[in-house]
């Protein structure tokens, strides 16, 4: 069981992450993950939807995921949200399901980490800052007219 402060509970918390954060899929899972720039602990919460089986699958696929998930926060950056979404294959093929997650997870890692530091560059209005972002390069400089 994940402690309280690292789940992810809410219906609006699960949409932002889905809509606005980046995603990592392979065949039996897709990660989505938004750093939300502050310095809480990362939240994670899992889909398993009812195409992946009856519930009792579906609680067993949920339970895997969780447990494989609990060992990856400990080394996880801090202020992410993330979500984990299983397939149907999730059910139907256990055992690429680590290695699936661990792909994942690190990609959307990756992703989330990288668009942040890209977003630092824009205002709130989506555009670039241009106090932040000065370019050197003059058309003088490369001996243009």
């Amino acid at each position: 069981m994940l402690p309280k402060e690292q789940r992810l509970r809410s219906s609006a918390g699960f949409t932002q992450t889905v809509r606005r954060g980046v995603k990592a899929g392979r065949p039996t899972v897709v990660v989505h993950a938004l750093n939300i720039h502050a310095p809480a602990p990362t939240r994670v919460g899992f889909v398993v939807d009812k195409h992946v089986g009856s519930a009792v699958t579906r609680n067993r696929v949920k339970r895997r995921l969780r447990h494989l998930v609990a060992a990856r926060l400990a080394t996880s950056p801090v202020g992410l949200m993330v979500v984990v979404r299983a397939t149907p294959l999730a059910a139907s093929l256990p055992h690429q399901v680590p290695g699936d997650l661990s792909a994942s997870w690190h990609g959307a890692m990756e992703r989330a980490l990288a668009r942040s530091s890209a977003d630092e560059w824009r205002g709130a209005d989506g555009r670039l800052r241009p106090d932040v972002c000065v370019s050197v390069w003059t058309p003088h400089a490369e001996g243009a007219r």
